[in-house]
């Protein structure tokens, strides 16, 4: 095997420089991502209409559903190779390369064919309506049917990024969104083809990065490429990939169910909200609006995480506690001041926000107002976030996804079901700071206890 390009920087370089070196190229390619959700919603809301962004939020449920097990692969497997590379356990990348092809392979099939067969009552019970249905579906079945090229997309720019290499998962994640960025206009308005455009768009967007992808892990030059003989299930690496993976697949899971009460609860109060011109079906579209504009500040901190979920591993394997401790802290206070961006951008900015997705008026006021109260607290997300990314990174599987649940299952939960029987669609909207002030309490403790733990260790070396 060739050792040139293998990542031993992890545990000599200063953290600063790692952290840049690695995060920067995952934020990069986190927004980037989150473009191709935003550019989809500005180019459907300008170019179908209001009733079109609702019907895409209402698909937001099953995509959270689908990135659910692309995660349970793709994050458990990277972290899994990282802690394996701190051990020094080289032979074992290969075979967990070739297993992420394969367990890709069945998890996004499997999928995208059962959402099909189950596409129209799926999205009825997520609260479409007979308007916003037609939109729903037609975006939908289009992004089911890529749906296995986007599982294997995401694992193979997970493992591009673990494996010393996050500079082209930035390029392949950058240019998917250009030609993404190209290709809806030219769908949309060009061909006719309306929000199923917008998906061709997507879909076509990664099957050319995965072409690249392909190639970059067929260079026998690389210290990681594919082998005869890999590609076969391995069973300790199979439970390994998914008990680490379990955390954002639960994570992605329970954002699933928290988006359908949220749809559900904006439909049903919104419908008796007795405001002119708004109804449940407009509620749910300016949701729709909301979530993508937070989402861009929550991507930007996953993608900070990327970065530091390799140097965490890696030491971490490698017994180095202290400078485990020290990309984390490193890690909280550049994830506090992103959210804290987000805070402000909500806060003094959201009617210019709103108005970037639509020109509807009463959709762009119902949307500015859920904007200002959703990110009341958000300055305590930052933390919270990059707390359970943490112990994932280190292979504490069970504490993130402990803190995975706390806010989406534990408290969020319960105020949605509860808030808007006492204050109508407010309510709903109120539910989600609430969640975080809980969460964020309970993410401090488990990170104080975990402190003190990596404090004994240095001590007794």
């Amino acid at each position: 095997m060739n050792k040139g390009n293998l990542p031993t920087e992890l545990g000599t370089e200063k953290i600063g420089k790692l952290l840049r070196q690695y995060a920067i190229p995952a934020i990069i390619a986190m927004t980037a991502s989150s473009l191709y959700n935003i550019v989809d919603s500005i180019f459907i809301g300008h170019g179908v209409g209001a009733l079109a962004i609702s019907g895409l939020a209402l698909t937001f449920p099953l995509m959270n559903l689908a990135a659910a097990f692309g995660s349970l692969v793709g994050v458990g497997a990277s972290t899994l190779m990282s802690v394996r590379l701190g051990q020094k356990d080289y032979d074992s990348a290969g075979e967990i390369l070739g297993n992420v092809i394969t367990m890709n392979l069945i998890f996004g099939s499997l999928f995208g064919i059962v959402g099909l067969i189950f596409l129209d009552p799926v999205l009825t019970f997520f609260g479409a309506s007979p308007q916003t249905l037609p939109y729903a579906h037609d975006y939908m079945s289009v992004i089911l049917l890529g749906n296995v090229v986007t599982h294997l997309y995401l694992g193979l720019n997970a493992l591009l990024r673990s494996s010393g290499s996050p500079q082209k998962a930035m390029y392949a994640t950058i240019a998917s969104v250009i030609i993404n960025t190209i290709l809806n206009p030219l769908f949309i308005f060009g061909f006719g083809l309306g929000i199923k455009g917008s998906a061709l768009a997507t879909v076509i967007s990664q099957v050319l990065m995965l072409l690249y992808q392909a190639y970059l892990f067929s260079n026998k030059n690389n210290f990681l490429h594919f082998k005869k003989g890999t590609f076969g299930l391995q069973k300790k690496i199979v439970t390994d990939s998914l008990s680490i993976g379990l955390s954002p697949f639960l994570m992605n899971a329970a954002a699933c169910l928290i988006v359908i009460l949220i749809n559900q609860g904006l439909k049903k109060y919104g419908d008796t909200s007795n405001i002119p011109g708004v109804n449940g079906d407009l509620f749910i579209g300016a949701y729709g609006i909301v979530n993508r504009v937070i989402f861009i500040f929550v991507m930007i901190i996953i993608g900070l995480n990327q970065g530091m979920q390799p140097i965490a591993g890696y030491n971490f394997g490698a017994n180095l506690y202290p400078r485990v401790t020290e990309v984390l802290k490193k890690t909280i206070f550049i994830a506090t001041c992103i959210s804290t961006a987000g805070f402000i951008t909500g806060e003094v900015f959201p009617h210019a926000v709103a108005s970037i997705f639509t020109s509807d008026k009463n959709l762009i006021q119902v949307a500015a107002t859920g904007l200002r109260i959703v990110v009341v607290l958000y300055p305590l997300i930052g933390f919270q976030i990059v707390t359970a990314s943490f112990f994932q990174s280190i292979g504490m599987a069970g504490k993130a996804i402990f803190l995975s649940l706390t806010r989406q299952m534990i408290v969020l939960v319960p105020c949605l079901i509860i808030l808007p029987h006492f204050l109508g669609v407010k309510g709903v909207w109120v539910s989600l700071p609430a969640a975080d002030l809980v969460a964020t309490v309970i993410a401090g403790a488990l990170l104080i206890n975990q402190f003190r733990k990596f404090k004994n260790h240095a001590l007794k070396a």
